[in-house]
């Protein structure tokens, strides 16, 4: 029988809580540099008791490149009952102030403001003001403009931008008015803009295209008659269809590739190239040179961390005068203001001190990365196989602290600039037994399939096939996984005319 009621029971349990500042110091440890700038600067402005150091060599400074082993260590909090010693925190006490760039400070250049470009859509207005479009045709092409993706294709239905314009501007149009405004704007600069799929796009440039073009004539007939076969590459159809020889239908093919097939996606690459990507470390390997002045075996690796535009920051030495004045007052005011300074001394010793934390140990994962990577930051090749386990089990910290590290994160090197997820892959293993990085594989993939007859294209079989025969055990599926990650398509869509 069942028994229904109230009952008391006691339950022990052991749960682990992060402190407020393991909090922060995690928050910060996943910040890239310019994201940590602008960190400081919001916690600078909340918290009146943080300033910036003024650099004088009385105040502190941490070694960005001093092997430390204090990533666990946590800050005392300011005792309530206590009195703020404020010798400890103005003199000598290296939570005052730290050191958090060793680059050069007379780069002003780098504050210069970047010049201005005009995005795509705004060209694209400027050649339509020289058109003497009425305006009834500016309210349709203002219509279209909006509507071109990011691609640069116009792919709106053309009865919602009637309606659109008879809504918002009450005139009326017809679909040939909306087709007669497309049609032009579809041959500015770039060419093939706003057109509404890849077949009026290719067609419009190759009407664009000098009569005395190679190949443009059959191109145009290929892409307007044999639309169908030309995407599944039959050429062998095409070419009995359009009664061409091989070399006609060749010349053909490459002045469709010659075309551009995102017109608008130029403007998203210019945004791309101006957003440039600020290396949070800078790895250099710098070999000794013997007495006849020969490179040796030996070196050593300079590794920096990216401070350059983050203040150094200590505790305002200005509010110790305003606690010396509070504690001669005893009225609710002055205990008030004590408590506030109390609180905001605490915040700005844990964040300081986090801050310490998060430097401390990004050197540590990249001093790591830079070990067990030695080959590639001495030669730019021979990257070995890496997982975030293997840089925690070294430096002693969770995996989840090693990924936040990486995450976002960028690396300067002789080699160019890496984000520091590139140096983690897993490793296949070769019928010698060693053990080789997955990237290495992948890369190899990429040589076979450059090399390999564009007129016959290798099937994920026969790649799995070639990397057997240089010694890579590969299943079938795994080769298809890794062709898919290079953005490669399948033989059937490789096939060229040659």
């Amino acid at each position: 029988m069942l028994s229904s009621g109230q009952y008391l029971q006691q339950k022990q349990s052991l749960q682990q809580r992060l402190s407020p500042q393991q909090i922060q110091y995690i928050k910060l440890l996943q910040l890239p540099t310019l994201a940590l700038e602008q960190r400081i600067k919001e916690e600078m402005e909340t918290n009146p008791l943080l300033e910036e150091a003024d650099g004088s060599t009385d105040d502190y400074q941490e070694d960005n490149e001093t092997d430390t082993d204090t990533s666990d260590d946590e800050v005392e909090p300011v005792d309530e009952n206590e009195e703020i010693d404020w010798d400890e925190y103005l003199h000598g006490d290296e939570r005052e102030s730290y050191k958090t760039s060793n680059y050069n400070p007379d780069e002003d250049w780098r504050d210069l403001p970047n010049p201005y470009h005009e995005t795509l859509l705004e060209e694209l207005e400027s050649q339509i003001n020289l058109l003497k479009l009425s305006e009834k045709e500016s309210l349709i092409a203002d219509q279209i403009l909006g509507s071109i993706d990011s691609d640069g294709y116009f792919r709106r239905d053309i009865n919602s931008l009637i309606d659109s314009l008879a809504f918002n501007h009450q005139i009326t149009v017809s679909e040939q008015d909306v087709l007669n405004v497309l049609s032009q704007i579809q041959r500015l600069d770039p060419p093939g803009i706003a057109a509404r799929d890849l077949r009026e796009c290719l067609m419009v440039q190759l009407e664009l295209l000098p009569e005395e073009t190679k190949g443009k004539k059959v191109a145009y007939r290929m892409l307007d008659q044999e639309w169908d076969s030309f995407e599944k590459k039959h050429f062998d159809k095409i070419k009995k269809h359009l009664n061409v020889s091989d070399d006609e239908m060749k010349e053909a093919y490459e002045c469709i590739q010659s075309l551009d097939p995102k017109p608008g996606s130029g403007d998203d690459e210019l945004s791309e190239s101006r957003n440039y990507i600020v290396p949070d470390f800078e790895v250099y390997y710098e070999p000794m040179i013997d007495e006849h002045g020969n490179q040796t075996d030996e070196g050593d690796f300079i590794i920096s961390l990216n401070n350059r535009n983050v203040p150094n920051l200590r505790i305002s030495p200005h509010y110790k005068e305003m606690w010396d004045d509070m504690k001669k007052k005893k009225s609710s005011e002055a205990r008030e203001t004590r408590s506030f300074i109390k609180g905001k001394m605490e915040s700005a010793q844990w964040f300081i001190e986090s801050i310490i934390q998060r430097q401390q140990t990004l050197m540590n994962v990249m001093k790591t990365i830079a070990a067990l990577q030695e080959d590639f930051f001495k030669y730019g090749r021979g990257l070995k196989p890496m997982i975030l386990k293997d840089v925690a089990e070294r430096i002693n910290m969770d995996i989840s602290t090693i990924s936040r590290v990486v995450n976002g994160k960028y690396v300067q090197t002789n080699f160019g600039t890496f984000e520091l997820k590139y140096f983690f892959n897993e490793g296949v293993e070769t019928e010698s037994g060693e053990e080789v990085s997955n990237r290495a594989v992948k890369n190899l993939l990429l040589g076979i399939i450059e090399n390999e007859n564009k007129a016959k294209p290798l099937s994920d079989q026969a790649l799995t096939e070639e990397l057997k025969k240089r010694g890579y055990k590969i299943a079938r599926r795994t080769v298809s996984k890794y062709r898919e990650q290079l953005n490669i398509p399948v033989a059937r869509l490789r096939k060229q005319v040659i």
